[in-house]
């Protein structure tokens, strides 16, 4: 509802990148120039200096902002406000989750939400833990359930429930036998690693150097992208790996993988993550709501 030219600059002004803003936005990045400039014939001022491919607002840009956040605070409020009135909860919200979250966990999160608020559309991304903080920081989506520690300041993060890891192998692999191993023991076998980016690996990755190892004492004879790839890999004796407990429920009953705990054991949040925003369509903040129950209600199940 707000004015367009002043959408365009206030993401331009949040993110200081033409670029950034346009992918944001879904625009070319001439047209979002093209709104910027006209924003500035407006006022009769420039908004932004434009120096060695960098930007910064301008002092007459620092006060547009200022009054944008306070007019866009207001339409939220307005649409939040006539919404209680009439009862209705609508809209469309963006969620991204990291690989393993997506699979796993939120289908029957976003299933049971859908159930009891059915004129609420969701459209989810999924992404590596890095991709999704990222699309947050662009405002590409609503809200971001990743597996990994977030170090943005700037976003708010909600620790949901703890997910523990395990190493995996399959039946025939000489450390089926044990229930539990060392790290050490582990990468005496051909690893097998997720993609770089992945909240796993990143998981991985620090606790391989809390045991004091390093990287090159890795054998690595592959990177795959998903935790079925890397599942399907291990039951076909390409090597070991470490994963979510949560993803082998079902091969575990099958009998194709055997899961041996970390000594000692491993364990990782499942965060939601999303922007500071003072004010936010009432759907963000019922799916907020009920993620936070829903949360709540499987702390049982770590």
């Amino acid at each position: 509802m707000a004015d367009r030219r002043l959408q365009v600059f206030h993401t331009v002004a949040r993110l200081l990148s033409f670029t950034k803003a346009a992918e944001s936005l879904h625009m070319t990045q001439p047209a979002v120039t093209f709104q910027v400039r006209q924003l500035e014939e407006y006022f009769n001022t420039r908004l932004f200096d434009r120096t060695h491919n960098r930007i910064s607002l301008t002092e007459a840009g620092k006060r547009v902002y200022e009054y944008a956040d306070q007019i866009f605070e207001l339409y939220a409020r307005m649409d939040n406000a006539v919404r209680d009135m009439t009862g209705e909860i609508s809209g469309v919200l963006i969620i991204g989750a990291s690989t393993t979250i997506a699979e796993y966990m939120l289908p029957s999160l976003l299933g049971d939400f859908k159930s009891k608020y059915p004129d609420i559309n969701i459209h989810l991304k999924v992404s590596n833990s890095d991709g999704i903080v990222s699309m947050v920081e662009n405002n590409d989506i609503d809200l971001g359930v990743v597996e990994s520690p977030v170090l943005n300041k700037n976003l708010v993060v909600e620790n949901c429930r703890h997910d523990r890891l395990v190493a995996i192998v399959p039946p025939q692999h000489a450390l089926a036998g044990s229930k539990h191993i060392k790290l050490k023991q582990l990468l005496d076998h051909a690893y097998i690693a997720r993609e770089e980016g992945s909240g796993t690996r990143e998981v991985v990755q620090e606790y391989l150097s809390n045991a004091g190892l390093k990287p090159a004492d890795i054998h690595i004879a592959m990177e795959l992208g998903s935790p079925e790839a890397i599942k399907g890999a291990v039951e076909a004796g390409m090597g070991v790996s470490i994963v979510s407990e949560v993803t082998i429920h079902k091969e575990l009953q099958l009998g194709t993988l055997v899961a041996l705990e970390l000594e000692p054991p491993l364990e990782r949040p499942f965060s939601f993550v999303h922007q500071k925003q003072k004010f936010r369509q009432r759907a963000m903040d019922e799916l907020l709501e009920f993620a936070r129950a829903y949360c709540l209600s499987h702390k049982d199940d770590d």
